[in-house]
């Protein structure tokens, strides 16, 4: 991986013209106030045609045991994402990455995925970029078992649904790599990326506000 220098003022508009060259922030800690830019030599993506479904979760899915929505609390999204959580002791999550995010939010760039159980509490999610016809996955949480899978193929199935070529895990870990997640040389993924980019694609052709049948969504990551 590549990285530069820190920087001391990073914008929501600079922020997107770093993804729409590849690039993107992280910082060292949730506790280090500084950000810096990465480029890997080699990036995680999903194809979008690629998702690796199970036949348990194919299950869950299909039987809508939770609803799935889109920007219903942005801000809880990012809170869960930055949690300790097992196997996870910290995260890169912090004040100035929740600020841009949550600017990029209001501006419609960012958008939030969230898996509900049947009681109506809030049990896993994932959130990231949109620009053109690319979605940057950011991260994800769980707090019950398939409640963050269950989240990340409603979001394929939203990209495909709504014409988007290019699903951008910037690294790819062995649990996403067991979905399906692969690596790509940067300059293969520069080109990915330079296409998607043309597209004008649309996160909300499936309105954000209803909530996608498991049925449709099968449908869409098989077709």
């Amino acid at each position: 991986m590549s990285a530069g220098a820190p920087q001391t003022e990073i914008t929501p508009q600079l922020l997107l013209r770093a993804y729409s060259i590849g690039m993107f922030p992280m910082a060292e800690s949730a506790n280090d106030p500084n950000l810096f830019w990465l480029d890997p030599e080699e990036r995680g993506i999903f194809p979008l045609d690629g998702l690796k479904i199970s036949r348990s979760l194919a299950k869950t899915i299909r039987s809508d045991q939770f609803t799935v929505r889109c920007n219903c609390d942005f801000e809880a999204v990012i809170d869960a994402c930055a949690k300790k959580a097992p196997g996870r002791k910290d995260t890169w999550i912090n004040p100035r990455i929740r600020k841009l995010y949550h600017q990029l939010h209001v501006m419609g760039f960012v958008h939030s995925v969230e898996t509900f159980n049947a009681e109506g509490e809030r049990i896993g999610g994932l959130y990231g970029v949109a620009l053109g016809g690319a979605f940057f996955g950011e991260s994800m949480f769980h707090c019950a078992t398939d409640a963050s899978k269950t989240a990340l193929a409603h979001l394929v199935a939203r990209l495909r649904y709504g014409g988007f070529a290019l699903l951008d895990t910037q690294f790819v870990t062995p649990h996403l790599a067991s979905l399906g997640a692969i690596e790509i040389p940067r300059e293969t993924y520069h080109d990915l990326l330079d296409e998607a980019l043309g597209l004008r694609a649309n996160f909300a052709a499936w309105p954000l506000n209803e909530p996608m049948p498991g049925t449709k969504v099968l449908e869409l990551l098989r077709s």
